[in-house]
């Protein structure tokens, strides 16, 4: 990919997460109804795969073959994860016995093995489409559009921030007119 295409991409990307995010904010949407909406879940993981085809510098065929894996490879991971989220909401919801504690730390290195055992199959079966550097390139560009949705986050946290206290002191004003 040349510069030009790289350029294009990432701003496609900014464009796709700020409007997501700037979506939330006119419909009066928390970052907690956020990952509800079905659209904004849509346009978020259309930024992700841009950016990751990007980074990894997948090919049409690459991509063609990659990401149903991939995809596949993330639910099940997702799945795994939730297992865990859920038992820790029931351990955590009220007094937790030590034996209930005992059994979220078991359960929780159970599914750490799972999970691993799970990336150790999908490797393979990446491996077989993408090369090992691409693989290698693979967390770290997954990690990059974590932190890039972060940081709008941060972002649009700032500007409501900002906004509000505006509005605050202007009804101070109004108030005092």
């Amino acid at each position: 990919m040349n510069n030009c295409s790289k350029i294009l991409v990432a701003l496609l990307i900014n464009l796709v997460v700020l409007n997501v995010f700037s979506q939330g904010e006119n419909s009066k949407q928390t970052k907690e109804d956020l990952p509800r909406d079905p659209k904004a879940r849509e346009k978020i993981e259309a930024a992700r795969i841009g950016m990751i085809t990007n980074k990894l510098g997948l090919t049409p065929a690459q991509a063609e073959k990659f990401w149903p894996i991939y995809h596949e490879f993330s639910e099940k991971r997702m799945e795994l994860r939730k297992e865990f989220k859920s038992e820790q909401v029931k351990v955590n919801n009220g007094q937790a016995t030590t034996e209930q504690q005992q059994r979220l730390v078991d359960l929780g290195l159970n599914l750490k093995q799972k999970e691993l055992d799970l990336e150790k199959m999908y490797s393979g079966k990446l491996l077989s489409v993408i090369t090992a550097d691409q693989m290698l390139n693979l967390r770290s560009a997954e990690h990059d559009f974590q932190r890039m949705l972060i940081n709008q986050l941060q972002k649009r946290e700032t500007q409501q921030r900002r906004e509000n206290f505006r509005e605050k002191n202007q009804h101070l004003r109004d108030k005092r007119n």
